[in-house]
């Protein structure tokens, strides 16, 4: 058989795969979540809900066009409920990150079922905090997130805990200079590095970094990259990362990630 035939073969393989894949994680019962209005009305937000509203969304059913050599996750918030663990993993979803918290005064109800259950089930789970520069300090948002779920422990299936940043409810840079979101961003990632030993991943959309920190400070050397990009390929990074790390690709049925390299690689991010 041709080089070509068996790359198309293993490119139909692959289309087959993704496409039941998205059908197990259907019958698992993903909840719908509420518009972007009603999470700013509650102060709870899920991650990526601005980012979608300001970039746009992906088609039902996408799926990168580089799947060799990556590992299938999903993320998930309060919004999720009580969530069917046993049927993602038979999806072939490998890891998740749960959202902990929000500001300082929102903590996730759901929080145990969901990053208890991921755990449970096989997956290697994290947590992760949606980042509210204009309630209060970074330092002060990341011991929120540090007590309220979103630390590390090195037991080999603990990922470091993201910082999600993107649009805020009222201000699309939360009222806040590019230098002084960039401090803000910084307050956060040394911090949290004080009190687990591990850098914080970052997730935002390079629409949003280019817009609010103006495409000043240098996060690539410390801080893994979570970028989201609803397309069917990751498209330009945000300043300086030469790479990313994590990539949330589309939202349907649920938000739907993809790590860059093997599993074997995802146990070492989580080893530290």
């Amino acid at each position: 058989m041709t080089a070509p035939r068996r790359g198309w073969r293993r490119l139909c393989a692959t289309a087959l795969a993704v496409s039941a894949s998205l059908l197990v994680v259907t019958a698992a019962g993903a909840s719908a979540s509420p518009g972007l209005p009603d999470q700013d009305a509650t102060g709870n937000h899920e991650m990526g809900a601005a980012i979608r509203a300001h970039d746009g969304v992906a088609p039902a059913g996408l799926a990168p066009a580089s799947v060799d050599a990556s590992v299938p996750g999903i993320d998930v918030s309060s919004y999720q409920g009580n969530v069917n663990w046993a049927s993602y993993w038979s999806a072939g979803k490998k890891f998740a990150y749960v959202k902990a918290t929000e500001g300082t005064g929102y903590v996730n109800a759901y929080f145990s079922q969901q990053y208890t259950g991921s755990y449970n089930v096989g997956m290697i789970h994290g947590a992760y905090h949606y980042g509210r520069p204009d309630l209060s300090g970074g330092a002060a948002q990341a011991d929120y997130f540090v007590a309220h779920g979103g630390s590390w422990s090195k037991d080999g299936k603990t990922l470091p805990g993201t910082l999600d940043i993107e649009w805020g409810p009222n201000n699309a840079c939360y009222g806040k200079t590019a230098a002084q979101m960039v401090a803000w961003i910084k307050a956060f990632s040394d911090e949290y590095h004080a009190k687990t030993t591990r850098w914080p991943v970052i997730y935002t959309a390079t629409s949003w970094w280019s817009q609010c920190t103006g495409n000043t400070g240098d996060f690539s050397s410390t801080n893994p990259l979570w970028v989201a990009r609803y397309a069917s390929s990751v498209g330009t990074l945000p300043y300086k990362w030469g790479f990313y790390t994590f990539w949330q690709y589309s939202s349907s049925p649920i938000d739907q990630d993809q790590f860059s390299a093997d599993i074997s690689r995802l146990k070492v991010l989580a080893t530290g």
